[in-house]
């Protein structure tokens, strides 16, 4: 293993992190004072409790899923997809570094954003709502596995895409939909019995199921479930990256 080409990698990509730290720092603090506004304000004063939990606690977890997933992505798929851009990508591969090293060093970058970016919006929720984390050590093992999976997947579409545009399809018209009808800001309880059925097809569910578990003991579909979800994903997204460098595919052409 060699860990100082997994460094390089994750310092130079952190670098560009810090370098807006400003912007990184308090876009998702306004994004999410804006989010207690409309919803914990004007539609937290409609609904006073979900299944026992305030509505304004209730959202937290769905607002924390929704930065890390679309952070993860976006940071993921922008630091492989702009050496590919300006052909850097050629001396990286022609370096004495393998596949998982490069993919340890993007990702793992990717992910301690999305991460940091997680911390932040929790840190600003409990500002606005009490918070009390039932589990905080399964809260933190969610979060994580879900900064690297999402992490990876960024990745993949970093290597799929072949312009700025392509870069933003997935997030915006796939992602983003699947998260907002995935419970964030609602159980899916609340809805009546086909559209229960039908959202349960959604993949994003079973993340913020687990992760709402985490911080108050309820869900709503079963907490092994989600595990079953995120590690079958993860694994996924594994392969499809293995894939991608055994074949070269949108790599070295």
């Amino acid at each position: 293993m060699n860990f100082g080409a997994i460094k390089a990698i994750y310092r130079n990509e952190m670098a560009r992190f810090f370098r807006t730290l400003a912007q990184s720092f308090i876009s998702p603090v306004i994004s999410t004072s804006l989010y207690f506004v409309v919803f914990g304000a004007a539609i937290g004063s409609r609904i006073d409790e979900v299944e026992g939990v305030s509505y304004g606690a209730f959202i937290v977890p769905g607002l924390i899923m929704l930065s890390v997933i679309t952070q993860a992505i976006s940071n993921a798929s922008f630091g492989i997809y702009f050496p590919k851009f300006i052909g850097t990508i050629y001396e990286l591969l022609s370096a004495p570094v393998n596949f998982f090293e490069i993919v340890i060093g993007y990702v793992g970058a990717a992910a301690t954003k999305a991460l940091f970016i997680g911390v932040v919006i929790l840190g600003t929720a409990s500002l606005f709502v009490d918070l009390t984390i039932m589990h905080p050590f399964a809260m933190l093992a969610f979060l994580v596995l879900t900064c690297i999976s999402f992490a990876l997947l960024g990745f993949i579409i970093g290597i799929w895409a072949g312009n700025f545009e392509q870069l933003q399809l997935v997030p915006l018209l796939i992602i983003t939909p699947l998260i907002f009808l995935g419970g964030s800001f609602y159980s899916i309880s609340m809805l009546p019995p086909v559209w229960q059925t039908i959202t349960l097809f959604n993949p994003v569910v079973y993340l913020i199921s687990g992760f709402r578990w985490a911080f108050f003991g309820m869900a709503d579909v079963p907490i092994g479930l989600s595990l079953l979800a995120i590690a079958v994903f993860t694994g996924l997204c594994l392969a499809v990256v293995w894939w991608i460098f055994k074949t070269g595919w949108r790599i070295r052409t």
